[in-house]
């Protein structure tokens, strides 16, 4: 057993038939922490989520929570919980049996049941919508009471299965806040999967980027985004140009890079501007280049307006040697 670690997966794979939806995979989750698990549609990355929660049983190796071999043992006994996307409450009952139902069904007393389910439910600021039906909610509201019913069992791992999708943008920020807020005051292990770069970046303590079921890099999000692995993970965070050089392929921040003129001395690439995007605080300005690629650069508004170009002129995009990062093979 090794305190360190809430969720560990030992060379874990997954199998539908012929096709293996995660192979191989190896990965050690802190203790009390947010993990993202971010990859494109088909990665492995909800199929990962259901093999720790129990909902799919694993072809080949282990799965360790709180230091305890759980691969072959029951959902309800794994110590994990699970909010799914849908959300999945009850219609016919009202906030405080729906968070309540778990704690009925393990037979404990109604008044017990009732109490616990008002506190969770407070913790989630819907106290005072206890007696309402989940038709009488927002959307936000029915998903804090879906996060108020897994965590009345007080599991050890909260399993989140894309959780925020169905909100709106505004209403996505806040959720985002209020699970990292509950996450952080009940110090324990959340596991989010997100196809969101933006959700992934924001929340996780550890961002897990996967590929064809394997996992392409892990890390804390600022490591991930300033120094990807491979084309694939820089490409995938977004914000970076993938570009070929005598060093193989590198990567750099659209934000370091700016309009410019081509000079031996600096490194540049050249095109026909493609695209103007303006972004409030940022204006994204893409460049059309070699072979029907695209790159970018992030400028701040005052300097774009101080020097505007528009798309189908000519342009150079040029940045410094030392915001270069020479990616990897694989």
């Amino acid at each position: 057993m090794d305190p360190r670690f809430d969720v560990e997966l030992v060379a874990v794979t997954k199998r539908f038939g012929a096709t293996t939806a995660v192979d191989g995979v190896s990965l050690r989750i802190p203790h009390a922490s947010y993990c993202c698990l971010l990859g494109p549609s088909g990665c492995g990355k909800t199929t990962t989520l259901r093999m720790i929660a129990g909902h799919e049983a694993v072809n080949d190796g282990d799965i360790l929570i709180g230091g305890q071999n759980v691969t072959g043992l029951p959902p309800i006994r794994r110590g994990t919980a699970m909010m799914f996307q849908s959300y999945a409450l009850f219609p016919h009952l009202n906030c405080l049996d729906n968070v309540a139902f778990s704690l009925k069904m393990r037979g404990i007393g109604k008044a017990t049941r009732h109490k616990a389910a008002r506190e969770f439910l407070a913790l989630v600021h819907l106290e005072q919508y206890a007696e309402r039906l989940p038709s009488q909610l927002s959307g936000g509201q029915q998903q804090r009471v879906a996060l108020a019913r897994a965590l009345i069992t007080r599991p050890r791992v909260l399993l989140l299965d894309e959780p925020l999708s169905a909100l709106d943008p505004f209403l996505r920020t806040k959720v985002r806040e209020e699970l990292k807020r509950l996450q952080r005051e009940l110090g324990i292990s959340f596991i989010h999967v997100t196809h969101s770069q933006d959700e992934a970046m924001a929340m996780a303590d550890m961002m897990v980027v996967m590929q064809d079921g394997e996992i392409r890099q892990a890390g804390p999000p600022r490591e991930v985004f300033e120094r990807p692995v491979n084309a694939f993970v820089a490409r995938f965070i977004g914000g970076h140009n993938v570009l070929p050089s005598e060093r193989g392929l590198i990567a750099i921040r659209a934000d370091r890079c700016r309009l410019g003129t081509a000079s031996g001395t600096m490194p540049h690439v050249s095109g026909h501007i493609a695209a103007v995007e303006y972004q409030g605080a940022m204006v994204r300005v893409a460049l059309a280049i070699n072979d029907g690629e695209e790159a970018s650069a992030l400028l701040p508004d005052g300097d774009f307006y101080e020097r505007p170009v528009a798309p189908g002129q000519a342009a150079t995009l040029v940045w410094s040697e030392r915001d270069v990062h020479v990616l990897g093979e694989t």
